[in-house]
């Protein structure tokens, strides 16, 4: 079974993923983090297969953040999950190997959904 960790600085919206996670996806959430410097040490204790990382958080934004984990854990899989989708954030997403950018606006089932099942495939 596949490993997800969910970072992002709000405890609702945490709860809300890990829980539709559970209910849709055939995958494990093996650990939360509130933001980009606590999600590096919950990848390097977890070695999660996918980390679904919001953009703007304090002490470590989730671009910094995917950055470094990127360049420790390469073969760990991102997907940003922000407000504020941009062009600019989805080419330097891209630049810095984030599989997708996904707007919190979507409905999960619809673009997350999406994302996650091709990172499995």
């Amino acid at each position: 079974m596949h490993s997800i960790l969910i970072v992002d600085d709000s405890q609702v919206i945490r709860r809300s993923l890990r829980s539709w996670i559970e209910q849709t996806l055939r995958c494990k959430v093996c650990g939360e983090a509130e933001n980009g410097q606590a999600a590096l040490e919950k990848v390097d204790e977890l070695r999660p297969d996918i980390v679904i990382m919001d953009f703007q958080m304090p002490v470590m934004n989730g671009l910094d953040a995917s950055r470094n984990i990127l360049r420790h854990f390469p073969g760990t899989a991102i997907v940003m999950f922000t407000l504020h989708p941009s062009k600019e954030l989805m080419r330097a997403a891209q630049e810095a190997g984030v599989r997708d950018v996904v707007s919190k606006t979507d409905r999960p089932s619809d673009r997350l959904s999406v994302a996650v099942q091709q990172i499995l495939s």
